[in-house]
């Protein structure tokens, strides 16, 4: 799945309605990846992974327990594609999701929930990058001095 795809199905399957944690939009996600194929889940996870691994850096997560900065950053990729690149652009947008509470943690259970369902197996599979909070090593390296 390219970044282009993984952000058209993210719209589509975005509700009208509000969904504060997400939980439509993971189950809107799961319901489409479950009619196959396999490599569509694998490509949405790659995909997810890889934009919740470019949130991981220092000025977005400073101050956070690694739990609530995972749940955070995928609040941000919830809304969608605009909002995802307005973030990573200017760290200040970050902060309405940090203080608010705003979390999507259904987002990061959509790849094993699709997986299951296809193949009635458990996901076992890594991803390229870490979704995992703190993992993006370079974000997270300290500023040289001027």
């Amino acid at each position: 799945m390219h970044e282009n795809a993984f952000w058209q199905l993210i719209d589509d399957c975005r509700p009208g309605a509000l969904d504060p944690d997400a939980e439509e939009l993971a189950a809107a996600l799961t319901a489409r990846l479950s009619n196959g194929p396999v490599a569509s889940v694998v490509g949405f996870a790659e995909q997810l992974s890889w934009a919740l691994y470019r949130l991981d850096r220092r000025e977005f997560g400073e101050g956070l327990s690694g739990d609530a900065f995972l749940n955070t950053r995928a609040a941000v990729v919830a809304d969608g594609r605009g909002r995802y690149e307005a973030v990573l652009r200017d760290p200040a947008r970050f902060e309405p999701y940090a203080t608010g509470l705003v979390w999507a943690e259904p987002l990061l259970h959509v790849p094993d929930a699709a997986y299951a369902h296809l193949t009635g197996e458990p996901w076992g599979r890594d991803t390229r990058y870490s979704h995992e909070s703190f993992s993006n090593a370079a974000g997270w390296a300290k500023a040289k001095p001027s």
